[in-house]
């Protein structure tokens, strides 16, 4: 089994876990369903992207991406690199989604 679909099934049950505590915490299915498809989108935003594309400064993700800069040493190499202005979009919109979540769930 390749290493993203064992952290994608360890996300799932994990969100699973979630969805059952929620269930229990407020009785509502209704809770219990949106956090599931927030939880799913949460977890797609991670592992579904191209991260060729989006592993370089965020001024060139709107250029497309030549065939000759995808060799093999490439999509070999480290999947996840440091930008800033990246790691800032990423809080900024998992921390409102989660805000908005938990808003959400809070109110009986």
């Amino acid at each position: 089994m390749k290493n993203v679909e064992k952290k994608f099934q360890i996300s799932v049950a994990c969100l699973a876990i979630v969805v059952v505590f929620i269930g229990l915490y407020t009785q509502s299915l209704n809770k219990m369903i949106v956090t599931y498809f927030i939880g799913i989108l949460g977890i797609l935003g991670v592992f579904l992207p191209d991260w060729e594309s989006f592993d370089q400064s965020v001024s060139h993700w709107g250029t497309p991406l030549k065939v000759e800069e995808f060799t093999a040493e490439s999509c070999r190499s480290v999947r996840f690199r440091f930008y800033p202005v990246r790691m800032a979009i990423f809080t900024i919109l998992y921390g409102f989604g989660l805000y908005k979540w938990w808003i959400f769930i809070s109110t009986q």
